[in-house]
């Protein structure tokens, strides 16, 4: 494999693949192509009701891009429910790259000035590609989840990439499509400009559908 780059990696997303190690202690990445795609339809998104009422309590603070690199490398560590991951040192050196030149974001859950929960992901013209989330607090990577849907909606993005489908992301409305209809809404979502939301008093609510 050609050593990897920013602009191939972009380059590949914009392209519909991905790049993943085997585990974070390899140093090896491999192109992932999936027949079939996970997105999170943003017209559709679901908030389960008992997540609501968390919400509403609002007991987490929200931050957006101002612990990027801690949100990586927290989705990267080894947990009980996940004992590997695909974050290896070459993924966190591009990411931390892209997050310099405005293309990658993180959304995170804070608490006593703690980091307890995020997720991070790419942004390119009106997609946006999901690509880890991590809590160290019940329901911490559910609310910031809630909070990324509510800023992509507001920004006007078209398309929310999950690469795959876990049962974490099915009670929010995910969904596997076939690469061919991946490749038309990315084709699409790329065609169009969507400037990422990073105001911290973006209301949550923005990610209910009617």
């Amino acid at each position: 494999m050609r050593p990897l780059t920013s602009d191939l990696l972009l380059r590949a997303y914009a392209s519909g693949i991905f790049p993943m190690a085997r585990s974070r202690d390899d140093s090896r990445l491999y192109w992932i192509d999936p027949d079939q795609r996970g997105i999170l339809p943003l017209d559709a998104f679901h908030i389960p009701h008992s997540l609501r009422k968390v919400l509403r309590q609002g007991g987490f603070e929200i931050r957006c891009d101002t612990a990027f690199e801690a949100v990586m490398r927290a989705c990267g560590e080894a947990t009980s429910d996940r004992p590997d991951t695909w974050i290896n040192e070459e993924i966190i050196t591009l990411f931390v790259e892209l997050f310099r030149f405005g293309l990658a974001h993180s959304v995170e859950a804070w608490q006593n000035g703690e980091l307890v929960g995020g997720l991070y992901g790419l942004s390119l013209g009106a997609a946006f590609f999901g690509e880890s989330m991590f809590s160290r607090r019940t329901n911490a990577s559910k609310v910031v989840l809630v909070h990324l849907v509510a800023r992509l909606r507001h920004a006007g993005y078209r398309l929310l990439d999950t690469q795959f489908v876990t049962d974490h992301l099915k009670q929010f409305g995910a969904v596997e499509i076939p690469r061919i209809e991946y490749q038309r809404l990315l084709s699409e979502a790329l065609d169009e400009q969507a400037a990422f939301d990073r105001s911290p008093d973006t209301p949550w609510e923005l990610a209910l559908t009617t």
